[in-house]
């Protein structure tokens, strides 16, 4: 039986103000306006909010810690749009959530530095937040997902996640779902498991593997060392591990953290992201749960920097060979 984390919840200030979704017509998905989030703070200058002992954290004994997020660009009581919209635009109220998931109450243990059985709690709670927004009809996809370093934007040094709980499925899960789904009809079996076969019996681009999981960079990779992490067996979403599988895919996550940050012996930035079913679980049988790591560098000192041809056409141009990053990353240890 899954043991649920004991996790402490603090509603925030309402900042829910100049927020709405506003509709792109030529791309057919939905943006996400939030004026507020300009106004985050510099932790530089002004502490970390996430130590114990500061104004935001509470008293008492805590491993991880679920947040509000006080600059959201989503909320359960969003406000009314401050603009209509002529056609062909459509805009509508920003309703959700976004939440923090602090990974523990030290300030620079990473992932790839915790225990197994801390990073299991870790993804308790977001096996948590995904059960309980599944439970509100408006709410059609919970986003999980970790941005790491200034090179990714992050103002908060102190390790956390975030999860968004959105009133639409995101573009690119949207997508994943067409492609899986068309090809879940016409050969009668899941895509990412037949992904998994092709990766397990090659083997030239695995990076990590345990009893559950395979972690590998992908055969058309988007970033140099862009790792994935597939279950083995067939699931499509975070509450259909089982406990064995939760700590595989713990340990998995941990492993490919450490792995990053041995490559140039110091931390990685990335960004972290959860793919998993909407939802209403409707995609049981063609969708797969998985998780892909965008790093940030490409070389020790080079930044991988998305350009005209990956920013205004979308197609991804890999300056290297997969399976010769893959092999780096297998040396780490």
């Amino acid at each position: 039986m899954m043991q649920r984390l004991e996790v402490i919840y603090l509603v925030c200030p309402d900042a829910h103000l100049y927020m709405e979704l506003r509709w792109n017509p030529v791309a057919a998905e939905w943006i996400v306006v939030s004026a507020k989030r300009k106004e985050r703070p510099i932790v530089e200058q002004e502490g970390c909010p996430f130590c114990p002992g500061s104004s935001e954290i509470p008293s008492g004994d805590w491993d991880v810690l679920v947040l509000e997020n006080k600059f959201p660009s989503l909320t359960t009581e969003p406000p009314e749009p401050d603009q209509g919209a002529v056609p062909p635009y459509k805009v509508r109220p920003s309703y959700g959530a976004c939440l923090v998931v602090v990974f523990s109450p030290s300030h620079s243990l990473h992932l790839g530095q915790m225990a197994v059985s801390h990073v299991e709690k870790i993804v308790d709670a977001w096996s948590g937040l995904m059960e309980r927004f599944s439970s509100d009809m408006k709410v059609k996809y919970v986003l999980v997902f970790e941005n790491r370093g200034k090179e990714m934007g992050v103002t908060i040094e102190h390790p956390h996640g975030q999860v968004y709980a959105f009133p639409f499925i995101p573009p690119i899960i949207r997508r994943e779902m067409d492609v899986s789904r068309h090809y879940f009809v016409k050969e009668k079996r899941c895509l990412f498991c037949d992904v998994v076969k092709a990766e397990t019996s090659t083997r030239s681009r695995l990076v990590y593997e345990n009893g559950s999981f395979i972690s590998f960079i992908p055969f058309a990779p988007k970033m140099p060392y862009g790792i994935s992490i597939y279950p083995k067996r067939h699931m499509a979403d975070l509450l259909d591990l089982n406990a064995v599988e939760r700590h595989d895919l713990s340990d998995s996550i941990r492993q490919v953290v450490a792995s990053l940050d041995g490559l140039f012996k110091r931390e990685m930035p990335y960004s972290m992201v959860l793919h998993q079913q909407p939802t209403d679980r409707s995609a049981s049988a063609f969708y797969h749960f998985h998780i892909e790591f965008f790093p940030k560098y490409r070389e020790r000192d080079k930044l991988k920097f998305l350009a005209g041809v990956e920013l205004g056409a979308g197609t991804v141009t890999y300056d290297y060979l997969p399976e010769e990053k893959a092999a780096e990353l297998r040396e780490v240890r």
